[in-house]
């Protein structure tokens, strides 16, 4: 099973991509992928698994405008997103993905971060648009 020192390995492999991490507690690390994506993607190592999450944007409060989220979040759930999935918490929209630690390699770790550094900067242009939007 991969330990949180596997993790770090992991985490050393995206910094020589570009990537750069610090250890927030133990366990957990945020990451900045550099480039045009400033958001930090969140990995978690929570045995058995492994979760990435980004915070996306606050939830809106205007009915209407949270309706055509959902609708779109939940489409882009069924069309663009292999194995995360977009959800709701504390009054925010993430995107995670979690990993079973048993047999996770390297690669299957980099293809989950790279569906979520990938993915989100497209999404996140139309969910700008739908939440700006009246």
């Amino acid at each position: 099973m991969v330990n949180r020192e596997d993790i770090e390995k992991f985490l050393d492999r995206l910094s020589s991509e570009g990537a750069s991490y610090s250890e927030i507690e133990t366990g957990l690390w945020s990451v900045n992928p550099g480039g045009e994506f400033d958001m930090s993607v969140i990995v978690h190592h929570s045995p058995p698994v492994v979760v990435l999450r980004v915070k996306v944007m606050e939830y809106p409060a205007d009915a209407d405008t949270a309706a055509r989220l959902n609708r779109r979040l939940l489409e882009f759930n069924a069309t663009d997103l292999l194995h995360g999935s977009y959800g709701i918490d504390n009054g925010s929209i993430v995107l995670t993905e979690a990993l079973e630690l048993e047999h996770l390699d390297f690669t299957e770790f980099l293809a989950a971060y790279e569906s979520i550094t990938l993915a989100l900067p497209a999404h996140l242009r139309e969910l700008a648009t739908i939440r700006e939007a009246k």
